[in-house]
Formats: C-alpha cells, sequence, structure tokens
C-alpha cells in the first residue's frame, strides 16, 4: 500500500481536500455529541517540534487521543536529531516504530528528507515555506459559516509568508480568487505567485486588496525566527493593518480570520479581531476536528 504524506495542500486532490472538510465536520458533530470514535485505536504519532507552538500540538496530541491512538511528543533538545543524526537515518527509524509522523521545522526540506525515507505518513505541520494543516482549518470554518468559497474573493495582508503561500495553493484547490496586500520586499514566491497568475494578485493598497472581499486574513507581521526584524518590520507593514476601514472596503458579511497567535493593534486592531466579523475562535478550534479528518484519512487501517 503507498504511503500518502501531507506536506503541503497539493498532496490531496480537490476531491480529497473537499472529503477531509466534510469529515471534519462530521467528526466535530461526533466528537460534540458525545459520540466514541477511534479508527486509529493502538496507533501512534510521533510529534517532532522545531518550533515551539500551542494550538499544533494540543490538536493533534488531542486528537490522537480522541481517536483512540497516542501522541509522543519529540523537541530537538531531547533527540538526536537535534544533535546531528541524518534526517534519512531518523526517518527511517522513527518510522520503523510509529503510524505516522507530524513535524514543526524550519526548512521545507526537511519535511521532503523524511518523506523520502519514511515508511509511515508525514505531516507538516509548520515549514517556513508552508502550513497547510491550518488551510484544512481555514477552509472548514469559511465553509460552516458561509457555504462553499469556491468563486470567492479572498484577500491576504501582510508578509508572504508560509500562511500566504498556503493560500496561494489553496486557491487553486478550493477555486477561489486571492488579493495579497503585501509591502514591497516582503512578497510571496515569485514562481509560485506566477504558477497560479489566473487566480492570484499582488497589491500594495490594502484598502484596494480588501474591496468587495469575501474573507479578510492575516498574520503576525514578524514570524518565529523573525523577532530581530520586529521593528524594521514595524515600519514596512505600517500601512497593512486589518482595522475597520480595511474591513468595511470588504462585503458587508466578509469573515475575518487570523491563525493566531495575535498581536492587538499591530496586524489587526481589537475591534476586528474582537468583532462580530471574526471567526477566529472557532478557526482555532478547528485545527482539532480538521487535523483528526486529516489523521483518519492517512492512517487509518
Amino acid at each position: 500500500m503507498t504511503v500518502r504524506h501531507f506536506l503541503t495542500l497539493k498532496d490531496l486532490s480537490k476531491e480529497e481536500l473537499q472529503t477531509v472538510l466534510e469529515r471534519g465536520i462530521e467528526l466535530k458533530n461526533m466528537q460534540k455529541s458525545g459520540e466514541i470514535h477511534e479508527p486509529l485505536k493502538n496507533q501512534t504519532l510521533a510529534m517532532i517540534f522545531e518550533k515551539s507552538s500551542t494550538r499544533t500540538r494540543i490538536s493533534f496530541e488531542t486528537g490522537m487521543t480522541q481517536l483512540g491512538g497516542h501522541a509522543l511528543f519529540l523537541s530537538s533538545r531531547d533527540t538526536q536529531l537535534g544533535r546531528g543524526e541524518p534526517l534519512e537515518d531518523s526517518a527511517r527509524v522513527i518510522s520503523s516504530m510509529v503510524d505516522g509522523i507530524m513535524i514543526r521545522t524550519f526548512e521545507h526540506k526537511i519535511v521532503e528528507t523524511m518523506a523520502e525515507y519514511s515508511r509511515v505518513p508525514i505531516i507538516n505541520a509548520l515549514t517556513d515555506d508552508y502550513h497547510p494543516c491550518q488551510l484544512l482549518a481555514d477552509m472548514q470554518t469559511y465553509y460552516e459559516h458561509r457555504g462553499s468559497i469556491a468563486g470567492k474573493t479572498v484577500t491576504w495582508v501582510g508578509d508572504g509568508n508560509n500562511m500566504c503561500q498556503s493560500y496561494i495553493n489553496a486557491a487553486e484547490l478550493y477555486d477561489f480568487k486571492l488579493r495579497i496586500a503585501c509591502p514591497e520586499g516582503y512578497d510571496p514566491n515569485p514562481e509560485l505567485v506566477a504558477e497560479h497568475a489566473d487566480r492570484v494578485e499582488i497589491f500594495r493598497s490594502t484598502k484596494d486588496a480588501a474591496a468587495n472581499a469575501d474573507l479578510v486574513v492575516t498574520d503576525v507581521w514578524a514570524s518565529m525566527g523573525q523577532e530581530e526584524e520586529q521593528r524594521l518590520r514595524e515600519k514596512a507593514f505600517a500601512n497593512f493593518q486589518v482595522n475597520a476601514e480595511v474591513m468595511a472596503c470588504a462585503k458587508d458579511d466578509a469573515l475575518f480570520m487570523h491563525c493566531l497567535p495575535a498581536h492587538r493593534d499591530e496586524e489587526v486592531t481589537a475591534d476586528v479581531i474582537d468583532g462580530n466579523q471574526s471567526v477566529v475562535w472557532d478557526e482555532a478550534e478547528n485545527r482539532l476536528h480538521a487535523q483528526k479528518a486529516l489523521l483518519e484519512f492517512l492512517m487509518a487501517k
């Protein structure tokens, strides 16, 4: 049986992503109704963290428990990964003992190498280039509140980071238009943008990008590992804040999302993130349900 990995959204087809989305909603309803569902009983997910985490660790660990399995937390400080063991060797050894491996790390090449040498599914729980698990939650959240996102307009405000690049992939796979508002010098990968030129457009004006949008999304100005650039980025992104004026440019029923953690009154004002258009708390909770659907899809025998 061929091992399936989830390194970017493009590792699943459009149809499979829709199946995972709908299954996430089913699993959410089952869990809230108290139904026990344990398709991963006696299975173990190794969780490798080279970057700190709140939502990712809690959602994967809780998800494995609810699916009847076990999650094993591994930090680079406590394993041979942090002492120079080749990734190829780690992949071979770890995958010989567990049923799946989730990795939150820096270079995207790390998850690609792990996938090449692993005999079990590898899940990208965030790299410097992509954050596909967050997109599963975001797309499920939009679907729950507004139905299909196909044909809609999404506005990304901020850095052309891993979240932005995952939204570019999502624009193709979930069939929406994506407008990216970012300052010069902070664009996403130009090759990725060119590949999706039929549905992705770069803007230098936040309000222009938000005009008649159905969904407005942002992220912190300085991601993990960029803290030393904070002051420089505060200056560069000063005109790329999601505030009431920006949301007023979007449709009246537009939603606001943020993958969290958020810095209120930097990338988003408090009145927006805590306002009635914000669905960030549903979005955060849906990391659990969307990832349970993914775990079941990849690991259930």
